[in-house]
């Protein structure tokens, strides 16, 4: 058997130390992220924060999200693009960090992080030049925690000229400090939201009978809702129904004309997400034949599941353990990401970068309000993020050359 020809190991052990060159500057710009957030498609500050940063000019995509390419510039060159979120969350902090943000927005989900370290591997490329096996691409999206999400409207506006492969990492206080989580197939959700309006006839609550009480059938919806699709979807196959908003009435003396219920369809599987959809509707329409009231449903389509590229995994997860990162227990979640969107271009992979136990961390969950990730988890990101997009270049060059 020849041997191999593939760069990527060899490439590892420079790029890894060209990295820590670079987490100095890296720290301290995520403090200077972290310390000034902005809400999605308002990430102007941001923006141009990151900009600066780059080791080349880059160019706007999406509103206000960037787009830097480390290497040769020739369309269908085997770019690989590397990730990062720009926003921040409708939270007002709580950690006391000297680098709090004062306002009603914070980097909850570690998109600061996440930033900095595509900052620090695009500059370490960079000086690696012509060593480089595949152009990188720094992706910087707006909008991955709201509506319309940003790496839909990359997905639309990169569709003329797609780089070969696309990755991301994910810090993760679930998972354990030094491991890393990257496995084929579908390791998040797909989420849609839904709504549905149970229309009624008003009166007196003293007086029920005269009317028809779209409440008692909201309670009911919710509770069917729930129990229906623990029946209708596979016990093995990971998926979700979550009813998180109820409003109705004004009054405690008055039946209402309305009610609504809202929540989240999740699924791994398309079939069983499109079973999610049907059940809404079906049980929607049980609900309201049974109280006499009508209703109207509706289902807004969002991210579809995040499937990993079996091969990029792979490859991945040999680098990983080359750069010293232990191997998470296989993880997937109902959590979605907007990542998601970006797979129509070409395959994608995501990691998931443990913070349980990291030195100073105090353990809180995704999006809480005292959730403070660590400086050391730039690190942790920025190699992670190196063994995705050298197994990334090295599985799209097997692909091109048969």
């Amino acid at each position: 058997m020849p041997a191999s020809t593939d760069p990527s190991p060899q490439l590892l052990e420079p790029l890894l130390a060209a990295i820590a060159a670079e987490l100095p500057a890296a720290v301290e710009l995520r403090h200077r992220l972290h310390a000034e957030p902005e809400l999605a498609h308002r990430e102007t500050r941001t923006s141009a924060t990151v900009a600066a940063a780059l080791p080349v000019a880059a160019r706007a995509v999406a509103g206000t999200g960037l787009l830097a390419r480390i290497g040769t510039s020739a369309v269908g060159d085997g770019a690989v693009a590397v990730r990062a979120e720009l926003d921040a969350l409708p939270v007002r902090e709580q950690t006391g960090a000297p680098f709090s943000a004062t306002g009603d927005a914070m980097h909850a989900c570690g998109h600061d992080v996440h930033m900095a370290a595509v900052v620090a591997l695009a500059r370490a490329a960079h000086t690696l030049g012509d060593a480089l096996p595949a152009p990188l691409i720094a992706l910087l999206q707006p909008s991955e925690e709201a509506y319309p999400s940003g790496a839909e409207q990359l997905a639309v506006e990169l569709a003329g000229e797609p780089p070969s492969a696309l990755v991301a990492a994910h810090v993760h206080p679930e998972l354990e400090w030094g491991a890393v989580a990257l496995d084929e197939g579908a390791v998040n959700a797909s989420c849609d939201a839904f709504a549905v309006t149970l229309t009624g006839e008003p009166t007196h609550g003293a007086y029920p009978h005269r009317g028809s009480d779209p409440v008692l059938a909201v309670a009911e919806l919710v509770v069917a809702l729930h129990a229906r699709a623990g029946r209708r979807i596979d016990p093995l196959a990971p998926a979700s129904l979550s009813v998180g908003v109820l409003d109705a009435g004004s009054a405690e003396n008055v039946i209402p004309a309305t009610a609504e219920a809202r929540g989240a369809l999740r699924a791994h599987r398309d079939r069983d997400r499109q079973t999610l959809r049907e059940l809404v509707r079906e049980v929607a329409a049980g609900v309201a034949a049974a109280h006499g009231v009508r209703a109207e449903v509706r289902i807004d389509a969002g991210e579809p599941a995040l499937a990993n590229d079996a091969a990029i995994a792979s490859a991945g997860r040999e680098l990983l353990d080359a750069a010293g990162f232990a191997r998470a227990d296989p993880w997937r979640s109902c959590g979605s990401d907007d990542f998601a969107f970006l797979g129509s271009l070409a395959p994608l992979a995501m990691a998931f970068v443990g913070l349980r136990g990291a030195p100073g961390f105090d353990e809180r969950p995704l999006h809480h309000p005292e959730l403070l990730v660590p400086d050391a988890a730039v690190g942790a990101v920025a190699q992670t993020l190196a063994c995705l997009y050298l197994a990334a270049s090295a599985s799209v060059s097997r692909a091109r050359t048969g």
